[in-house]
């Protein structure tokens, strides 16, 4: 059974008193549920088998088959299926007996607060939501398989840490509630939401914005748009995109940089999926879903006073945090390949064929701008090679001299001789030769990489081989 969150939830009332049951059905009626009726548990059960209602609401005492047989029975069937039993005043001995054979939740018996019944019945739907989620979850996790590969193709990567995500992603995306997406700038963010937006299969469209540098006025009129007169210049109506977003995905780009008063609005958009055009006092509907990113430390932000605690919590409902290109160096070489591949055809040239020293020049570069940066040296490397070869000179300048040890290579750096000493401490001029041996080493014998591990120039190095030699 799925129980879900956008269309009419269905309940199966069984009460044996004709009155009870007529009232109860005409309040729920009213409330938004579509309801089923049964006098009594062997009514009720038949019904259940049948039309397998999102929650059933029984009495247990009854002509037939009780409550208790009847609670049994479900439960022992359908496991998500909430079930929540009405119990006579007093009578909390026979409502612990019906929880124990398997009941959610128990309400008193007559009902005094239809307010208390709504609650009652809110809750249990969202405890049954969240118990159905994880065990997908979980058993999705266990299989280890996406069952929509198409969803990622746009994402090069062999990296086990990104086909975890794929997998946990491909588990919440027919959920509603909001998928909050962090990393580093240029870590694939967009992707990663237009992957959710794909596997959720909403009919409606992905819309994108980033909300870095809005204001609230901006950020009001771009979303929720505003109508005539609602400020110097607004001469005609305008539709916001969370319209645009309708029966879609909407993501939310940078959610870290909204203000404190927009972040209101926005919890109001996730709690209630309402929003008020600016010059409006009409309340509006809203049911796209919301996936949003940010490279901003959230939590840290909420300590210190600067995001709201309630929106961050909203917000972690489904959460992924992408890793950096410098933790996915298996990715290197894929990636290397797709964006010589890419820029090629762009500037329409003959793919170029890169040189094996590529990838270790790459993997000791720590990439603050990501793939993004990445995408940029491959292209700028094509649009200026004029041979079979794809030139080095100006990645290696783009990349300086900010490299570090690649991690396979630091694993091996305990191995080093001049660390620690052993036997006779070296001379200066034994331990400069010692590192300089470990550097050519570590850089597979590249020179000017091994220069740049050592922190001087290849001319530098040159000089000292030499005077060794």
């Amino acid at each position: 059974m799925i129980i879900n969150s956008i269309r009419q939830n269905t309940i199966l009332v069984v009460e044996d008193e004709q009155y009870v049951r007529e009232s109860l059905t005409a309040y729920l009626d009213d409330i938004g549920y579509r309801v089923l009726e049964a006098e009594n548990g062997c009514v009720g059960l038949e019904l259940f088998r049948s039309l397998r209602p999102d929650i059933v609401m029984t009495d247990l005492r009854m002509p037939v088959m009780d409550g208790f047989a009847l609670v049994e029975s479900i439960a022992a069937e359908a496991e998500f299926t909430p079930i929540v039993v009405v119990s006579g005043v007093g009578a909390v001995d026979e409502a612990v007996r019906a929880m124990r054979l398997g009941a959610w939740d128990y309400i008193s018996k007559p009902i005094v607060s239809f307010e208390e019944l709504q609650i009652t019945l809110e809750r249990s739907l969202e405890r049954a939501r969240t118990k159905y989620e994880l065990e997908r979850l979980r058993r999705h996790l266990s299989e280890g398989t996406l069952g929509d590969e198409t969803a990622f193709s746009s994402i090069v990567t062999t990296s086990s840490r990104m086909r975890a995500i794929f997998l946990y992603l491909e588990s919440v995306a027919p959920s509603r509630q909001p998928v909050l997406i962090t990393g580093e700038t240029g870590t694939g963010k967009e992707l990663i939401a237009k992957a959710v937006h794909t596997l959720s299969g909403l009919g409606g469209p992905f819309v994108a914005i980033n909300l870095a540098g809005l204001d609230d006025t901006m950020f009001s009129d771009t979303l929720f748009g505003h109508q005539r007169g609602a400020y110097t210049g607004a001469d005609r109506v305008r539709e916001g995109i969370i319209r645009q977003a309708s029966g879609g995905t909407l993501f939310l780009d940078e959610i870290g940089d909204l203000s404190p008063v927009s972040q209101v609005k926005l919890l109001r958009l996730l709690q209630e999926g309402e929003y008020l055009p600016l010059g409006s006092d009409k309340v509006q509907k809203s049911n796209a879903r919301i996936v949003v990113a940010t490279h901003a430390d959230l939590k840290g932000k909420m300590e210190n006073g600067t995001f709201r605690p309630d929106l961050y919590y909203r917000l972690c409902s489904h959460r992924v945090e992408l890793p950096p290109l410098r933790d996915r160096p298996e990715d290197l070489p894929l990636l290397t390949e797709h964006f010589l591949e890419k820029s090629a055809v762009l500037l329409g040239k003959s793919t170029p064929v890169a040189p094996a020293e590529l990838n270790s020049y790459l993997a000791a570069y720590r990439f603050p701008g990501n793939i993004r940066e990445l995408e940029a040296f491959i292209h700028d490397a094509v649009a200026r090679s004029g041979s079979r070869i794809l030139p080095l000179e100006s990645i290696i300048n783009a990349i300086g001299s900010d490299l570090r040890i690649p991690v396979s290579a630091a694993q091996a750096i305990s191995h080093c001789p001049v660390c620690p000493f052993s036997g006779k401490f070296p001379t200066l001029k034994g331990a400069e030769d010692l590192l300089i041996a470990e550097a050519l080493r570590l850089a597979d014998n590249n020179q000017r990489l091994a220069a740049a591990y050592l922190g001087i120039t290849r001319q530098a190095l040159n000089k000292r081989l030499s005077r060794a030699g």
